[in-house]
């Protein structure tokens, strides 16, 4: 068994594509833990997968039975594959399933969103699956654990994978091969546990039955966690509907120092009772304010928001992943899950949990099976003021297609549902981008740049470095192989790129002497619109200062989609909405500087984006009344 695996592994490796850093993938690894103290004929286990803009193949590759089951998808559609017995025995761990092949691999040619659901009334939960492409070998645990044994599982993707937990040695896994882990004793949870691998590994917090404050009922946890790498600075937790809903937050590293706003520290078995000074492994709880929390820190944490249940009709917990703001993303899709056969139904309430910038929280559309974008209904946006973002529970009450949800200033999109004793909560879609150590162009993370071409022009680079000590003389960037002295030891810096296609590198020595390297592909092209301001072009806008208030804008667009809504201008980052739609247009400016970008939506659906700085210098003359 292992010998085949190994040779499926290598062929399907060797075909992954590198593409912006999502939830989206083509290729995902999943294990489903147990669920209460059922066996596999007791439970529903649900694989939901949602395509995108394009038709899809794929299959689902059963790893100990050797089988697959192929999948043909449409655009914007959910396939739904519910488990048959024979295949859920194959997957479903149970406590002496302590190393095993109880792992499926799912493949396709085009990218998709995955999701899992592990399903009895009334203990069930669900997941976002993440592709392999985010998939790294550092972890914290983030469960829940207050009765029982806590527990989580490990899928390895490559073949010789030495696996530790907390430092030590706990398997040599094969590709495939799954390690599922109980805490030794009893009501004992496993919250900070450090998860290492030599290889990239994908790790699920699996308790079978959790007890939250609030809740009348456990209920199973099932979150696939996001590894250290993608772990952020900046974080805010939305509310749902359902009240009473807690976060934990796991520290990184030494010294981390938490401040929070719309959070109640809640003292729990193992957490900590304060915010600074944490250690790696530290792990804080809050209660949540109905107006969602805002969190910051000085060094990365990671972040997992719970449902209670504390409605009386929706008493069981669920767990959710928090991706940092930092992981906002244009485009998310989703699709409720609808287990089968269950009458009367448990989940009744399905919603997608959205979150996006305040400033521009109605830019915020949805597609509903690929449908014209329209603004979102069923609810209404709540604000949080602190964290300059706000949040919407919209119902999803289509339950046999995709709803796609878009904003071109970035959203977080989290799933969540229940009803009758049921609950589920999971990570609909983010970025999935490395921010421990990184660097931007035009203010785009490295791994996004290959799918956001500039236009020719002077581009700006930024280094952020996860507050590492960097020694000066240790940080060189190099362009197309060759070292780009004019930037070494820069964290800042700038050039002029005419039309092409670019290997931007990144190298860093830290004070440890340890060493990082991160590449992106930097896209120029000859663009085929512009705007002015008062005549002056767009690229020359930040070297010019204007003195009349008044500035007259206009744009030149070639293949222009017509629609009202295809031309949008931000100033200061915020849309200026008497101007949409507007290809000119003009307005009075004070004195300042003001950021300007234009946004375009082209015939063929693809949009870009133009930013330039406007200067003003009004000047004021004030003539005395002399009589003569």
């Amino acid at each position: 068994m292992a010998k085949k695996i190994f040779y499926l592994i290598v062929a399907v490796l060797s075909s992954i594509s590198i593409h912006a850093q999502t939830t989206e993938g083509k290729n995902f690894w999943l294990t489903f833990g147990q669920n209460a103290s059922s066996n596999y004929t007791q439970v529903e286990l649900q694989i939901r997968i949602v395509s995108g803009k394009n038709s899809t193949t794929g299959s689902i590759y059963f790893t100990n039975l050797g089988f697959s089951v192929p999948f043909n998808m449409n655009a914007n559609e959910v396939f739904t594959y519910t488990l048959d017995n024979t295949q859920k025995q194959a997957v479903y761990l149970t406590p002496t399933d302590t190393i095993s092949y109880k792992s499926i691999y799912i493949t396709s040619d085009e990218l998709i969103s995955v999701y899992a659901l592990n399903f009895i009334n009334p203990a069930q939960d669900a997941s976002n699956i993440l592709p392999v492409t985010a998939l790294y070998e550092e972890y914290y645990l983030i469960s829940y654990t207050s009765a029982g044994f806590d527990r989580y599982a490990v899928v390895a993707t490559q073949n010789n994978t030495k696996l530790y937990h907390d430092g030590d040695l706990a398997a040599t896994l094969e590709a495939g091969e799954v390690y599922y882990k109980l805490s030794p004793i009893m009501n004992m949870g496993m919250t900070g546990a450090h998860i290492t691998a030599t290889h990239p590994v994908a790790l699920f917090a699996v308790h079978s039955c959790a007890t939250l404050p609030y809740s009348i009922s456990c209920s199973h946890l099932m979150q696939q966690l996001s590894p250290v790498k993608t772990w952020g600075n900046n974080f805010f937790v939305p509310s749902s509907l359902f009240t009473h809903d807690i976060v934990r937050m796991v520290v990184s590293q030494n010294n981390t120092d938490i401040t929070q706003t719309g959070g109640t520290v809640q003292i729990v078995l193992g957490g900590q009772a304060n915010l600074t000074n944490l250690q790696a492994g530290q792990f804080v709880q809050l209660a949540i304010s109905d107006t969602g929390c805002y969190i910051k820190t000085n060094k990365p944490i990671g972040v997992c928001s719970y449902l209670t249940g504390y409605n009386l009709n929706l008493s069981v917990p669920a767990q959710c992943w928090i991706p940092a703001i930092e992981q906002a993303v244009a485009k998310v899709q989703i699709a409720p899950f609808i287990p089968n056969n269950v009458w009367p139904p448990y989940l009744t309430n399905h919603y997608a949990l959205v979150c996006a910038p305040t400033v521009a929280k109605y830019d915020t559309k949805v597609s509903i099976g690929g449908a014209s974008p329209t603004d979102l209904t069923g609810g209404s946006w709540m604000e949080n003021a602190p964290s300059e973002m706000s949040f919407y529970s919209m119902p999803l009450t289509n339950d046999t297609t995709s709803y796609t949800f878009s904003n071109q200033k970035g959203l977080i999109i989290l799933g969540y549902a229940g009803g009758f004793s049921s609950s589920y909560y999971y990570l609909a879609g983010s970025a999935m981008r490395e921010l421990d150590a990184a660097f931007y162009a035009n203010d785009v993370h490295f791994q996004d740049l290959e799918e956001h071409p500039f236009c020719s022009g002077e581009v700006s680079f930024r280094a952020e470095l996860d507050n590492i000590s960097v020694e000066m003389d240790s940080i060189k960037w190099y362009i197309n192989g060759a070292e780009y002295l004019q930037a070494q030891d820069q964290l800042e810096w700038s050039k002029f790129f005419s039309v092409g296609e670019y290997e931007i590198k990144m190298w860093v020595r830290f004070e440890n002497d340890s060493t990082i390297s991160k590449t992106g592909t930097l896209k120029i092209k000859a663009c085929e619109f512009a705007f002015y301001a008062n005549n002056v072009h767009h690229l020359n806008l930040p070297d010019t200062t204007f003195c009349d208030k008044n500035v007259y804008f206009r744009a030149e667009i070639e293949d222009f989609n017509a629609a009202q809504d295809s031309i949008k201008w931000y100033i200061n980052g915020t849309e200026y909405e008497p101007a949409r739609g507007l290809l000119e247009w003009s307005k009075d400016f004070e004195t300042g500087v003001y950021p300007i970008e234009m946004w375009v939506r082209f015939a063929n659906g693809e949009t870009a984006t133009i930013p330039s700085t406007l200067k003003m210098e009004v000047f004021w003359i004030k003539i005395r009344n002399v009589r003569y």
